[in-house]
């Protein structure tokens, strides 16, 4: 178990969702690039799998509203008590359809480390049961950005959006770790909605077509071993890479290149 696996539940609830705020963006970059990508008056962002909240908090502050789901019943509470007030949380997880399903934690673990999904791994020893909503049945309108990560449930939860994803077309922000499940499929709806990956190993967002993100995240895979605090070192060693930016075919990610979000007409 990492340092700050153990460390985090001892302190207040506050405390970690700040830390996370603070670290987040160096952990993954995606999150301190957001003018990149993330339209001007942006209407509503989705964060599903809103953990403590770096990315809801991040999104309050440039969006006119935040939609989180989180289905670990603590953490959505704690969400409930530290986002700004035009945070709207969920809990739940997403999926293709309704109903209820089992969420798997790691052994001494409760949500509190991120890793819990429905899809069981070999990590995973026990989990809870929890409520299961797709995304296009929580009666969202003007969605610009949706960001996810859900450990597994990537591609049950895109196809439980694929309504939002035609009427609104959002740009997509969504981990893909070929460890834990393959991404061609992923890849593959995507395209088929229109969509072009972009991956930001360094400083430059690159086409995930000219990427091999699957070879590369073999190669790098003993740092996503690594705790969250390893990996912000600066000598960490090479980034583990995820997660891609996928949005409507168009030129490469840039905040000069980024419009305000339409608005709907008045009646």
């Amino acid at each position: 178990m990492t340092l700050a696996a153990r460390v985090g539940p001892l302190l207040p609830e506050h405390v970690v969702g700040r830390l996370a705020q603070l670290l987040y963006p160096r952990f993954e970059p995606e999150l301190a690039h957001l003018d990149d990508y993330l339209p001007r008056g942006c209407r509503t962002a989705v964060d599903i799998g809103g953990w403590y909240g770096p990315w809801s908090r991040r999104l309050a502050s440039r969006a006119h509203q935040v939609v989180t789901i989180e289905p670990v019943p603590h953490l959505a509470r704690t969400l409930e008590r530290i986002t700004p007030h035009n945070v709207r949380v969920v809990q739940a997880a997403t999926s293709d359809k309704p109903g209820t399903a089992r969420l798997w934690f790691p052994a001494g673990d409760a949500g509190t480390r991120g890793l819990s999904s429905l899809v069981r791994r070999d990590i995973h020893t026990h989990g809870v049961d929890v409520r299961c909503v797709p995304v296009d049945e929580l009666g969202l309108h003007d969605v610009d950005f949706v960001k996810i990560d859900v450990d597994g449930s990537e591609l049950a939860t895109l196809q439980g959006a694929e309504k939002t994803l035609e009427r609104d077309r959002p740009a997509l922000l969504i981990e893909l770790e070929a460890r834990i499940q393959p991404t061609a499929p992923i890849v593959d709806l995507l395209t088929a909605h229109g969509y072009r990956g972009w991956v930001l190993p360094t400083a430059t967002w690159l086409p995930l077509d000219d990427f091999d993100l699957d070879t590369h995240q073999r190669a790098t895979a003993h740092v996503a071993g690594l705790g969250l605090l390893r990996r912000i070192l600066p000598f960490a060693g090479p980034r583990y890479v995820t997660p891609p930016l996928f949005r409507r075919r168009g030129p490469r990610p840039s905040p000069a290149r980024i419009p305000a979000a339409p608005r709907r007409p008045q009646r």
